[in-house]
């Protein structure tokens, strides 16, 4: 009897090979170790080839190698993109982009988090992880846009907040905590859009606006589902579990009030057309601004004060 021939892997996942096998040798931190394990995810999902649960679907495309990062929007969204780098005191920070460009002929700021494609670019890009210096760079961009009048977009995509030892000792938590008591007072217009992982304090640090648009296939969550079922578990094996209990989907945080709009994505997700995905969250941007520029700045920063005293808040009936 002949034996069937071995089904050929496809190119996506002879990729996603690759650079498994470029980042175990190439480096032994915490983010790599958790970029393998995110990539091996990916992998193990095109190995299946069927829809498993449908929460952990949407994790997946959230974090999909093929998705549009942060550089891929202001490209197609964004003209006369000048990057403006460090933080000045100690360093510059490649998890984090920003600089002033225009939207739509109107000047702007613009601050992100970066994630790089291939593994070279992971490393200089601590996968998409910032340290203090990223976070410090994010609000001297704001401030600076503040003094100037400039509305600030911030884009969000990020796993969390880099937790190696050098982040500590130069004061991780401190310069998270800093960019959430100083960003809701610049007077001037933020809008924030999520458009991969929002992951715990290392997306909220640049994350707090007056109105926070998410992309369908992002998530948004206090903690990632791998580390949540490490919590819980004990081990990595019930994240699904996990990132059903979190409720991460747009869907969910739009119910809770986190969140203010969804912005569609094409059909099969992002990556599959970044520029459709970008043109779909035109619009969304653009009447956000209008919106919020119509504002004085005392009323902006009232709205923006009791948007942000009404989360989480919960009322129940007697």
């Amino acid at each position: 009897m002949t034996a069937q021939p071995k089904p050929q892997p496809s190119a996506e996942a002879m990729e996603i090979d690759r650079q498994i096998a470029e980042l175990e040798k190439a480096s032994a931190s915490p983010g790599s170790q958790e970029e393998i394990e995110r990539l091996c995810e990916q992998r193990e999902s095109l190995d299946k080839g069927s829809k498993g649960d449908a929460v952990w679907e949407r994790v997946l495309l959230a974090r999909h190698p093929k998705r549009p990062y942060t550089l891929d929007y202001i490209a197609m969204l964004f003209t006369d993109f000048t990057e403006v780098h460090g933080d000045r005191r100690f360093g510059d920070d490649r998890a984090i982009v920003s600089g002033l460009a225009r939207f739509e002929g109107r000047p702007v700021a613009v601050v992100g988090h970066q994630k790089g494609r291939d593994t070279r670019q992971k490393v200089e890009r601590n996968f998409g992880m910032p340290k203090p210096e990223g976070y410090r760079k994010a609000l001297r961009v704001m401030q600076l846009a503040a003094k100037f009048g400039l509305p600030v977009i911030a884009m969000v995509d990020t796993p969390a907040a880099y937790p190696g030892i050098g982040a500590e000792e130069r004061g991780q938590a401190e310069a998270i905590a800093h960019n959430l008591k100083e960003i809701p007072k610049l007077a001037v217009p933020i809008v924030v859009v999520i458009h991969g992982e929002g992951g715990s304090g290392g997306a909220l640090a640049i994350a707090i606006g007056d109105k926070v648009i998410m992309m369908r296939n992002a998530i948004y969550s206090v903690i990632p589902p791998e580390s949540c079922s490490s919590i819980l578990w004990r081990d990595w094996d019930h994240k699904e579990e996990a990132a059903r209990i979190l409720k991460l989907t747009s869907e969910d945080l739009l119910g809770f009030g986190i969140i203010d709009e969804i912005a569609p994505e094409p059909s099969g997700a992002a990556h599959t057309d970044p520029m459709a995905a970008a043109q779909m969250l035109r619009p969304l941007l653009a009447a956000g601004l209008e919106e919020l520029s119509s504002l004085s700045q005392a009323e902006l920063l009232r709205r923006r004060h009791d948007r942000l005293r009404h989360l989480a808040t919960f009322v129940t009936g007697n």
